[in-house]
């Protein structure tokens, strides 16, 4: 029972409203650090970070229709969010993430929000018809236990497991040699050059598992992070042609929160004309050394534990560890909304 209401926990006076935009953007920090905090998660959101991350609407992902705030009497318990892609293995998956704050776990309200999720999930399969089979998906760090209960109590199964690496002692990098033909140079800062980092970087993805929107919407995303910082990547070059690149990242403010000097290679990819030549260990290693000369003493980055290009071999011959672990979860969607 609810102490409150002295009334079942599944029925407790649930409202589920559209998203307000900046004000919620704080709400939606307050809640997911908290759980996080709880979890023992390692992550903080800003208000900064997830108002820009909800605020560019496109096909795959629209905050007015995608996003869904949990109130109780007003005040904000939970949120969620979802969005659609055609997957890399042939799905249409309705991806979906939320938070709900400790002080309410316990009480059915991230139930009520997966089944919420899940019928926006159904009917943007019917705004956006496709031949191919639909299916939710989840990701869930293994540290959030109750989440994967949840998940599993309701008919999900693991899709593909990943996992998250460090690497500390940036100052003993050594790096390795390029290929030959191949250069280091700088990305140019104008939109045409940045949009076509993304291009080759969802262009490289292609081969992986998965798959992930790189639109319009993605790409303002991406420019207008708080932390954007494009002197950071380390892009090697076929004369004008991108071979690959490390899209690095340093989250500034949540390693101001955290007290930590934590960098990130955010994305690794190498083209498919210029794989298995040694370029990943060249530019991962070229990575950290741009990370430790900005400061920070360990970088992060996620991978596929089934990668097939040898990801995780490349990784930890340059000096990373496993130090986590995440699992992507998957169940066929019903045919239309309930």
């Amino acid at each position: 029972m609810d102490a409150t209401t002295n009334r079942p926990m599944t029925e407790l006076e649930l409202v589920f409203r559209s998203w307000r935009g900046e004000p919620d953007a704080v709400e939606m920090a307050r809640i997911s650090n908290a759980a996080n905090e709880t979890d023992s998660v390692d992550e903080r959101n800003s208000p900064q970070e997830l108002l820009n991350y909800f605020s560019h609407p496109g096909e795959h992902f629209d905050a007015a229709r995608d996003v869904v705030i949990v109130e109780h009497r007003g005040v904000a318990v939970g949120y969620g969010w979802h969005n659609w892609i055609d997957t890399t293995d042939g799905q249409r998956e309705g991806r979906m993430g939320g938070y709900v704050h400790p002080d309410w776990t316990h009480r059915g309200v991230g139930r009520r929000l997966l089944h919420w999720l899940e019928a926006r999930a159904r009917a943007s399969v019917l705004e956006h018809p496709t031949e191919l089979p639909a299916v939710y998906g989840s990701w869930v760090d293994e540290r959030r236990i109750g989440k994967r209960a949840l998940l599993e109590q309701e008919g999900y199964a693991v899709a593909r497991r990943f996992f998250e690496m460090r690497r500390d002692h940036l100052e003993e990098v050594s790096a390795a040699p390029m290929p030959d033909g191949l250069e280091i140079r700088a990305i140019p800062v104008d939109r045409a050059s940045l949009r076509r980092l993304l291009d080759a970087d969802a262009e490289a993805f292609q081969d992986h598992w998965g798959g992930w929107a790189a639109d319009d919407a993605a790409f303002e995303e991406w420019l207008n992070d708080p932390s954007f910082d494009p002197s950071l990547y380390v892009v090697a070059w076929d004369r004008d042609e991108i071979a690959g690149a490390v899209i690095n990242h340093i989250p500034r403010l949540e390693n101001e929160a955290m007290g930590r000097r934590r960098g990130w290679l955010e994305s690794v990819f190498v083209r498919r004309a210029w794989r298995r030549r040694g370029l990943a260990q060249a530019l991962v290693t070229r990575s950290l050394e741009v990370l430790h000369e900005r400061g920070m003493d360990h970088a992060m980055l996620g991978v596929d534990a089934d990668n097939p290009t040898g990801a995780v071999g490349v990784y930890e011959r340059a000096g990373f560890v496993v130090v986590n672990s995440s699992t992507a979860y998957r169940k066929p969607m019903e045919a239309s909304p309930s």
